[in-house]
């Protein structure tokens, strides 16, 4: 699969379905989030709401009019010091994992982010997802922090690295 003619544009609500339905394709693998069970739209609206083109948005990618990936900001910690702090999450279908679309999210948020007044971004990534901790690390984010076994997957520990980059 190619990516030549994909378009990445701000999310809107009847593209909240298929954006559940890639993010619940990650929660088997116990590789990218910590939800256990599969959420729904109905539980992922009030999250859909909480982003907007002007302050933390909300990207997919499409391919043939298909959304193949999504990535969001979301706020850091809540309090208006970080107001220049975000969180990014990135989700790709797995159809289209290691050809370039988490990379050309990543590209289109940093340009995004001066507009914004984003100075710093955030990844939260468990310690045994190489692919989405080398992503980060080949797009400029290094690592910030590292807490051991925080997280508890079938019964295995496992470990949270904090990656960060600033924005200039």
């Amino acid at each position: 699969m190619k990516l030549d003619s994909v378009q990445i544009e701000y999310a809107r609500l009847e593209d909240l379905p298929r954006i559940v339905e890639i993010y619940n394709s990650t929660i088997e693998s116990r590789m990218v989030t910590a939800d256990l069970e599969p959420v729904t739209v109905e539980q992922r609206v009030p999250w859909f709401e909480e982003h907007s083109p002007d302050r933390r948005p909300l990207w997919v990618m499409r391919l043939e009019g298909q959304v193949v990936a999504w990535a969001s900001l979301s706020s850091f910690y809540g309090r208006p010091a970080y107001n220049g702090t975000v969180e990014v999450s990135v989700y790709v279908d797995e159809q289209c994992r290691g050809i370039g679309a988490g990379g050309r999210l990543l590209n289109t948020i940093f340009a995004a982010c001066p507009a914004l007044g984003i100075t710093t971004i955030l990844g939260f990534v468990f310690g045994h997802n190489e692919p989405s901790l080398g992503l980060l690390r080949k797009h400029g984010f290094e690592q910030w922090g590292y807490y051991p076994e925080v997280a508890v997957l079938d019964g295995v520990n496992r470990d949270l690295a904090i990656l960060g980059k600033k924005i200039m």
